[in-house]
């Protein structure tokens, strides 16, 4: 077992005012790997005074300095890939030869992506009399979801290292190592002190002392919405500004008309990428009565051929969900859903069947298909965040739209239909902040975020950087 001793506060490696630590386990075994500082309030404390001390000269620094350092940093990242890689496998269970795709490729990228955007802040726009500049919000507290650790925290701090902002970061519990190998990273970079922080703890002690800390301008969370409420109401007296991105139970329309085949295999394979734990997933299929069993039929053995096992063997396309806790939150649902009277099409409660014996003790489900839901079922309004999809049927386009909408959600949704030219009219219907169509899939140039309890703000594309700007007008006589 590994322990990290120490948090990075300050551009130094520090050991926590706490002396306690958090137990890390591999959920395909369910050993613990990794020990990680407790961090307190003590610690926010110094990060919160440090990020706000090298605020003014990250913020007046040149756009060329950040975005330099940003490409060192995204070169760094290149060189400890497979370190990127070893620490999705042990904390999350993802198959190895998947992670770099799911998990790694995107986040290099979008530190590349935002560097070039770093020039933004230099820009002046004349209108008129009117002089309008963009300055960084200022210190930034970011509490970080654990299944997508580091997509999510570069999707933060990448956008707020070009416009100037400085970074507390909280990682989840579960997944902490990839937060410490990027302090790593941006410490051999050289990126200058106190313009990133590190404190890891636990969300119900430090998430609140960062949310509500005086010296932080803007909170950026990740996570349930439930956790999203608790976020905004702590940050709420000091007026900061919160940037939430939330649960989501999201609705996949296919028409009559589509190649359903295709359309099919689009969608269970999203549902069951990343062992379902996506927030974005398409967790409910709609499908027009007149094509519904053969959809059902399809669906089963599509994901028959999901293979759940051992993350290190190239065979797996499937692993183990991210801890004990989320697999007993899955199979819960699993269970009602058979209780509400969902037809069980594949899968089920209980472990997948042939699972050697050193990986019975870990966090494995099977993948799980229920035909003849209907959205008064708490498994259609609820997100499960497991490999379960809800198959719906719908009697026409007017009656798949008003389904799809029928949700307290509105973070993604998918339309698959003969072409993009008819999908793209049911799209624009859609009350969700991205939609899908043709099987199309992430693209770093578009806005992520949701409608209703989906969450506020955006993520990704040149707008998840606005949320790292103020805008100041100077009015000329």
């Amino acid at each position: 077992m590994k322990t990290l001793d120490k948090l990075y506060i300050n551009g130094q490696w520090q050991a926590s005012a706490s002396n306690r630590y958090i137990d890390v386990t591999n959920p395909a075994d369910n050993q613990i790997f990794l020990r990680v500082p407790q961090g307190n309030n003590e610690d926010v404390e110094q990060a919160a005074q440090a990020a706000r001390q090298a605020l003014p000269g990250w913020a007046t620094s040149l756009a060329s300095i950040r975005a330099d350092l940003m490409r060192k940093i995204a070169a760094e990242m290149r060189n400890r890939y497979d370190e990127l890689v070893d620490a999705h496998v042990k904390s999350m269970g993802c198959p190895r030869h998947l992670t770099g795709a799911f998990h790694v490729d995107a986040p290099i990228e979008a530190m590349e992506y935002y560097a070039d955007l770093a020039y933004k802040m230099e820009a002046v726009e004349e209108r008129n009399d009117v002089l309008l500049l963009k300055e960084p919000v200022g210190v930034c507290a970011f509490i970080n979801p654990w299944n997508y650790p580091l997509h999510q925290l570069i999707g933060k701090v990448a956008p707020a290292l070009a416009a100037g902002c400085t970074i507390i970061a909280k990682p989840a519990e579960q997944t902490p190592e990839l937060d410490f190998l990027m302090a790593e990273i941006f410490d051999t970079a050289g990126l200058p002190a106190g313009v990133f922080n590190l404190v890891s703890g636990l969300g119900t002690e430090i998430g609140p002392v960062m949310s509500s800390h005086p010296q932080v301008d803007m909170v950026s969370f990740t996570g349930s919405t439930r956790a999203g409420v608790q976020v905004a109401a702590a940050a709420a007296p000091g007026v900061k500004r919160v940037c939430q991105e939330l649960g989501g139970k999201s609705a996949f329309i296919i028409t009559e008309d589509a190649d359903l085949s295709a359309a099919v295999r689009y969608g269970v394979e999203d549902v069951m990428a990343n062992t379902g734990q996506t927030c974005n997933a398409l967790t409910r299929m709609l499908i027009p009565q007149s094509r519904y069993e053969e959809a059902v039929a399809l669906a089963a053995e599509i994901a028959g051929e999901q293979v759940v096992g051992d993350p290190t063997d190239d065979a797996t396309t499937m692993g183990p969900m991210a801890s004990h806790r989320q697999k007993e939150t899955v199979e819960n649902y699993i269970r009602l859903g058979l209780e509400e009277g969902a037809r069980l099409v594949t899968g089920g409660p209980g472990a997948p069947a042939g699972l050697p014996e050193q990986l019975r003790d870990g966090a494995f489900v099977q993948p799980t298909i229920f035909a003849d839901v209907h959205n008064r079922m708490r498994i259609a309004r609820e997100e499960i965040f497991g490999p379960v999809l809800c198959i719906i049927p719908y009697s026409d386009t007017e009656d798949a739209i008003a389904i799809a909408n029928d949700t307290p959600y509105g973070l993604s949704s998918g339309v698959y239909a003969k072409d993009a030219a008819s999908a793209i009219p049911i799209a624009r219907r859609m009350q969700a902040g991205q939609c899908y169509i043709q099987g199309a899939y992430f693209s770093m140039d578009a806005p992520f975020g949701g409608y209703k309890q989906s969450g506020n703000g955006r993520e990704w594309g040149e707008h998840g950087m606005d949320e790292y700007m103020e805008t100041k007008a100077i009015i000329c006589s």
